[in-house]
């Protein structure tokens, strides 16, 4: 039995005003792809299946072609909710896509119900643990101490799954794990609360292997067989160096000992652009010979490294590169160094301040012109300020 693992596909998202629906339907269409070539019995997709609760309908577009497509590739489906989900508008016409094998997980009612494969090897038990708080959980297990705690919440619901022993069991779940006090890479685009919605990877004890969803960096956490397969999709800066794509889990049935003959192997999976970060000079990065060298459609966070900010600089990289993302400037190491004015630099003239001041900053001196610019602007400011005279200045301050 083999099972595609993806998550976090974060439908209708849109990354520094770009939208991403474009890059999504390609890298969607390479999953499914994949799962033609590798001869998938189904497709996971565990949580984030929209970037927003309230999904545009571009995005409701989107999705519906993608059951569209793995109906018309008899490419059975289970999908959850996450975080960024409704689960209610999720789970809406799951009844009639149950019958097509979209299997989508219903509004939780304190069971979870289990998904049933079968091949020559035995039953495969697929569990859609949609992305629950304790507050969810608490009014179907009154006698349990869960309070805000999440690992005792998905432990009460874990308990209440009759597991079959007899038959390999999946976990399709949307949460924070982490292995004791071992916590998993995350990025700027994911949000915990301090941990307190950290779930222990020891309440999954029971599955042969738990596909997870909610952090964008593909990994282990715990046990080999527990893992996030990360998002389709580099969206933020801090994702530059992730590598995307989707996990095949191959299930052979189970061994003697008990335990599930299961392996498992990350595939790339090739975007419509990438997004990376580039540096440097901006005449440099602009330099045809240099352009030349690299995708210009890739989506950008560039770090310009001139001494001083250049004027136009987004527009000028992006008549080269259209889809720079964002644009910063990389602080002169002279700054790294900088501390508060001694008392004796306190009394020091405004404009020998100023001097020092871009000195420490660029690292080269004034030029004439630059001077006597300096001099007018601290000469207006004075003006504006009422003071008539430096002396009568240093008297009011």
């Amino acid at each position: 039995m083999k099972f595609l693992h993806v998550a976090d596909l974060h439908v209708g998202k849109v990354v520094n005003g770009f939208s991403m629906l474009e890059d999504q339907k390609h890298v969607l269409q390479e999953v499914l792809d994949l799962a033609r070539t590798h001869d998938a019995d189904a497709l996971l997709i565990a949580g984030d299946v929209y970037d927003k609760s309230a999904p545009s309908a571009e995005a409701v577009s989107m999705l519906d072609w993608l059951f569209g497509q793995c109906i018309e590739q008899k490419l059975p489906c289970v999908l959850i909710p996450g975080n960024h989900d409704s689960a209610e508008r999720l789970a809406y016409a799951a009844g009639s896509l149950a019958r097509q094998n979209i299997f989508i997980a219903p509004l939780f009612d304190g069971r979870i119900s289990p998904i049933p494969f079968e091949d020559e090897h035995g039953v495969v038990d697929v569990w859609p643990i949609p992305f629950l708080k304790p507050a969810q959980v608490r009014p179907y297990f009154p006698n349990a101490e869960i309070g805000t705690n999440y690992t005792a919440a998905l432990q009460a619901v874990i308990d209440a799954c009759t597991l079959n022993a007899s038959h390999c069991n999946v976990a399709v779940c949307h949460q924070f794990v982490v292995a004791g006090s071992n916590t998993p890479e995350q990025c700027d685009s994911e949000l915990s609360i301090g941990g307190l919605d950290a779930v222990d990877a020891r309440v999954f004890e029971q599955f042969d292997y738990v596909a997870l969803g909610h952090l964008h960096q593909a990994q282990r956490i715990g046990r080999d067989v527990i893992r996030y397969s990360g998002s389709p999709l580099k969206y933020s800066a801090s994702e530059t160096n992730h590598r995307k794509g989707a996990v095949l889990v191959t299930i052979e049935g189970k061994r003697e000992n008990g335990d599930a003959n299961l392996s498992y192997e990350t595939v790339k999976l090739n975007p419509l652009r990438d997004t990376r970060r580039i540096k440097g000079p901006l005449s440099e990065l602009i330099d045809p010979e240099v352009s030349a060298l690299q995708n210009k459609l890739d989506y950008l966070h560039v770090t310009l490294t001139d001494e001083t900010p250049v004027i136009d600089a987004l527009s000028r990289l992006r008549a080269v590169y259209p889809n720079v993302m964002s644009l910063e400037y990389q602080a002169p190491e002279e700054l790294e160094g900088l501390k508060p004015l001694a008392a004796s630099e306190q009394s020091k003239d405004p404009f020998e301040l100023f001097e020092q001041f871009y000195a420490q900053q660029t690292g080269s001196e004034l030029s004439p012109k630059q001077s006597e610019l300096a001099k007018q602007v601290l000469a207006t400011c004075r003006d504006e300020r009422g003071f008539e005279s430096e002396s009568d200045e240093k008297g009011n301050a």
